[in-house]
């Protein structure tokens, strides 16, 4: 619980950091919380707008977070440095986080800048549901949890109505009211899929033309994703549909980002970009695809299955070097499992140096796991197979923190919530020796799993897939 007397050590500090502020600042005060859940407690923080952004990584780090403080959006080549350069000058400039709390409270509690990259530097059309090259939000609220540690931060520029002291009441008395309450995760009737588009003779298609282009040698993989639309029966909260995940995907990040009240990404993501711990960074080589049965050994000892995992790993250990760093990585992949699927994985590791963070992010996306190689002729590609932007798909979504500290995950195993409507993207990656056939079946798989977890009923039976 909070301590009876941090109210004055609180008022204190907003006090000394309002005083320390310049004429924009933003004053970031933070208290420790009896242990909560962050993900039930999200409906419960006003943020002042429509944005909520959940990164659920439960048994470690949770964080709600809603309201903007202050945003960035845009498109475009430099959409990394940009939204690199906005983050180091929010976090910088918070005033009380850097007058004494900067040293007293954990890494969990720390503020933080979240993120959330499109696929393509920029839309192909533009319009007001057209997904920028980059978000970059301060929240107005982050509630953190890491094992048995809580803390709740508010921010927000002073000036007006917005004092010190109401700064610390509004921060208080909501520490509080969310202590007292006891909401249980939601427990969402099963929603009926009235409709669901069909994919498949269009993924024939396209799969055919991009196994011609590999082995034609224009180009060394492809990842073609499909793209299904679920008609509901009923509108369902974001928040519902991601609870599922919870049980079903414990070994991965589940993923939360409204950028309006109309639309949201939810997922549960097995894949890190980058992930950058007190200088350390490690990214994740994720490639190859079986269910969770006695099948799944098999995928070690696949041809076709360690060559695109090799491709994946030789690319993002070459990037690194030519980044300066000196990436460290298994000799040999071992298999990792996600719920119902596992796959080939492989840690790669190394030191950052002075690099921003960013700007290794920005070298790595895409991997090959998510585009293909040649890069640039892949991203080509793409464009002209996949009837449909990608929008966050296979992007990175994550934060970075005010000491540097920086997670970024791909957003794959992922849909778009948006009224009545589900958008599922899935995709598979093709390289010699691949089949259309066993390529169409995996991303059915991948499709099928996945709506089986949120809690949405599928025909498994009929692709020939059981579960």
């Amino acid at each position: 619980m909070l301590a009876p007397d941090s109210f004055t050590d609180l008022l204190a500090l907003a006090s000394e950091g309002a005083r320390l502020a310049d004429e924009e600042g933003v004053l970031s005060l933070a208290v420790p919380m009896a242990p909560c859940d962050p993900m039930a407690l999200l409906p419960l923080l006003e943020g002042g707008d429509s944005f909520r952004f959940l990164w659920d990584g439960a048994p470690g780090l949770c964080i709600a977070a809603s309201g903007r403080t202050n945003s960035l959006e845009l498109s475009g080549p430099r959409r990394f440095e940009l939204a690199q350069r906005f983050a180091s000058a929010s976090l910088s400039r918070l005033a009380g986080h850097h007058t004494g709390q900067a040293g007293t409270c954990p890494p969990l509690a720390r503020p933080r800048v979240l993120l959330a990259f499109a696929f393509f530097d920029a839309p192909l059309e533009s319009s007001a549901a057209a997904i920028p090259g980059v978000q970059a939000v301060l929240p107005r609220w982050q509630l953190s949890r890491h094992g048995h540690r809580c803390w709740l931060r508010l921010q927000r520029p002073l000036g007006g109505d917005v004092t010190p002291r109401s700064l610390a009441e509004e921060l208080w008395d909501t520490a509080r009211r969310l202590e007292r309450c006891t909401p249980q995760l939601p427990r969402a009737e099963r929603i009926a899929v009235a409709l669901r588009s069909p994919w498949q003779e269009h993924y024939r298609q396209a799969a055919a033309r991009a196994l011609e282009l590999v082995e034609g040698n224009a180009l060394q993989k492809l990842v073609l994703a499909v793209r299904q639309q679920l008609s509901l029966s009923a509108r369902p909260d974001p928040l519902d549909l991601l609870a599922p995940l919870r049980r079903h995907q414990g070994g991965s990040c589940r993923l939360m980002w409204q950028r309006n009240a109309a639309s949201a990404l939810i997922g549960a993501s097995p894949e890190r970009l980058l992930t950058v711990r007190q200088g350390q960074l490690r990214s994740d080589a994720l490639a190859g695809t079986a269910p969770a049965d006695d099948r799944a050994a098999a995928l070690l000892h696949s041809t076709k299955d360690r060559l695109e995992h090799e491709l994946v790993v030789d690319t993002i250990t070459a990037v690194l070097a030519r980044s300066g760093l000196n990436p460290r990585r298994p000799r040999h992949p071992r298999l990792a499992r996600h719920g119902q699927l596992v796959h080939l994985h492989s840690p790669i590791s190394a030191c950052l140096g002075a690099q921003p963070p960013l700007a290794i992010a920005a070298a790595l996306h895409p991997t090959p796991a998510v585009a293909g190689l040649p890069r640039r002729e892949a991203m080509a590609w793409l464009r002209s197979l996949e009837p449909f932007e990608r929008g966050h798909y296979a992007a990175p979504i994550g934060w970075i923190d005010s000491a540097g500290d920086l997670d970024l995950r791909v957003a794959i195993r992922s849909g778009t919530v948006e009224g009545r409507q589900l958008e599922l993207t899935a995709g598979a990656g093709l390289v010699p020796g691949s089949a259309v056939d066993r390529e169409l079946q995996e991303v059915a798989l991948k499709l099928g799993v996945l709506q089986q977890q949120l809690n949405l009923p599928h025909p498994m039976a009929a692709a020939g897939l059981p579960l």
